[in-house]
């Protein structure tokens, strides 16, 4: 970061903060936000008056904030941690992050936050200087990537049930139990309302794109879509505050608002559904075919390239046990690189509609992802695609599930497996992040696989 362009920023920062500020004299405290590797927040919570020092100078937080596992252990492996004295870096906030958190019982604020190093360049391990660096790439070519985040979540009852498993929602229209699967059904929709309403209201306040909500493939189970925006980085920002968002209206009405990939073995799991498009210095959509879906160069490179890196970043899409629970046929979960029009049975979809909105679906995301990686994943695929030229697999037609055998890594261990021995993404990413997400990753799988389950004692102990 120049000196000269830190002053703008600096002078951007100030400007918006006078303004907020002035707006909202009433508040009682800021939280002041930072995504992790797993795409949980971290970060502190701050009186009003030491906002402008924050807006001034940043904050310090611990580089390790990056080495953390799901637990919010410190994963030593990374070389993050007690090896460096466990230091910290400055988190400088996202210039047009600040926003009222209007679900709160109290004037309250938030701030997104990114790590830089002293001399205020990126700092590696950030998920969001990650992706920023993805897009230098694309700038290059002159190319602006147009994106949307689609986030499947379920509700569910506070209270598990006998066995500890987690149970839907009591309806606040029926009182009974949500037992019944019906997607794009508009009557749930009415059901719950007055949580979708109340959504729809934050989501405003915050200046969150959140466009539409509908029914999905599970009782409690729903998905809220974001507009497209022509910044990654906005998009992927927009998804972590529109994750947070849900989670603390559904708190505040006696739910749980959950992103776990599969948190019923019997269900469909939720994902993260991300569209791309990309823009020439024109503004013209390169994917856009002159004859048909698929003829554009472009498109079809963007294709080859996604499909050969989708092995390697499978860790980046699918970061926990938990998410291979979602790769089973019949529940629209691609288990091959395949690509299709208008297919939901693919990983990558070229969905219906104008050939100006020609975009490219990606399918294979748990909801569990963090949305910076898996764009700067894609982004990385995109690139690596259309720099190489790389041509696209055969296309898919029909049920793609059923007639191509899963090639993806289908565990834990075999993404990080693939993850690690991938050297594409490694360029993009930088092999100090890739080591510290590999780590991470790592100790927490060594962790999870030395647990004994209750299903493990009901049928071994008497058993065998």
């Amino acid at each position: 970061m120049s000196y000269a362009f830190g002053l703008i920023m600096k002078k951007t920062k100030q400007k918006e903060l006078s303004s907020f500020i002035k707006k909202h004299a009433d508040l009682k405290g800021i939280d002041l936000l930072l995504s992790d590797l797993n795409g949980v927040l971290r970060g502190k919570r701050i009186q009003p008056s030491a906002l402008e020092k924050v807006f001034q100078d940043g904050i310090c937080l611990p580089a390790s904030v990056f080495a953390l596992d799901i637990l919010g252990n410190t994963v030593e492996e990374t070389g993050l941690g007690v090896s460096t004295g466990d230091s910290d870096r400055i988190c400088l906030p996202v210039s047009d992050s600040i926003s009222m958190i209007p679900w709160s019982s109290k004037p309250m604020a938030q701030v997104l936050l990114t790590m830089v190093e002293e001399d205020g360049s990126p700092f590696f391990a950030d998920p969001r200087q990650v992706l920023s660096r993805v897009l230098e790439k694309l700038c290059e070519l002159k190319l602006t990537p147009v994106v949307a985040v689609e986030l499947e979540f379920y509700l569910l009852d506070n209270r598990r049930d006998k066995q500890k498993k987690p149970q839907p929602p009591i309806s606040p229209v029926t009182g009974k139990r949500e037992a019944d699967t019906q997607v794009y059904s508009v009557d749930n929709l009415d059901d719950y309302k007055e949580f979708l309403d109340e959504v729809a209201r934050c989501a405003k306040v915050q200046g969150l794109p959140a466009d539409t909500a509908m029914a999905e493939n599970a009782p409690g189970q729903f998905e809220i879509n974001l507009q497209h925006v022509d910044d990654p980085l906005l998009a992927c920002d927009h998804a972590i505050i529109l994750k947070r968002l849900i989670k603390g209206i559904a708190r505040n009405m006696g739910l749980n608002a959950s992103f776990m990939a599969k948190p019923f073995s019997d269900q469909a799991g939720s994902g993260t559904h991300i569209h791309i498009s990309l823009l020439d210095r024109k503004k013209k959509n390169v994917f856009m075919g002159k004859k048909d879906k698929t003829d554009s160069p472009f498109l079809r490179h963007a294709i080859g390239g996604l499909v050969k890196t989708m092995k390697e970043s499978t860790a980046i899409f699918c970061p926990n046990a938990n998410s291979y629970r979602r790769f089973q046929p019949d529940l629209y979960v691609p288990m091959a690189p395949t690509w299709g029009i208008d297919n939901r049975t693919v990983a990558l979809r070229i969905p219906s509609g104008s050939p100006k909105s020609t975009r490219i679906e990606h399918r294979v995301a748990g909801a569990d992802t963090n949305p910076y990686l898996t764009m700067a994943a894609l982004l990385a695929g995109i690139h690596y695609g259309i720099t190489q030229k790389m041509k696209p697999p055969k296309i898919s037609t029909g049920d793609a599930i059923a007639k191509n055998p899963p090639s993806l890594p289908m565990n834990w261990a075999e993404s990080l497996k693939e993850f690690s021995k991938g050297k594409i993404l490694r360029k993009y990413f930088g092999k100090d992040f890739c080591h510290v997400f590999h780590e991470t990753r790592k100790k927490e799988m060594e962790h999870f696989n030395s647990q004994i389950t209750p299903l493990e004692l009901d049928w071994y102990l008497r058993t065998v």
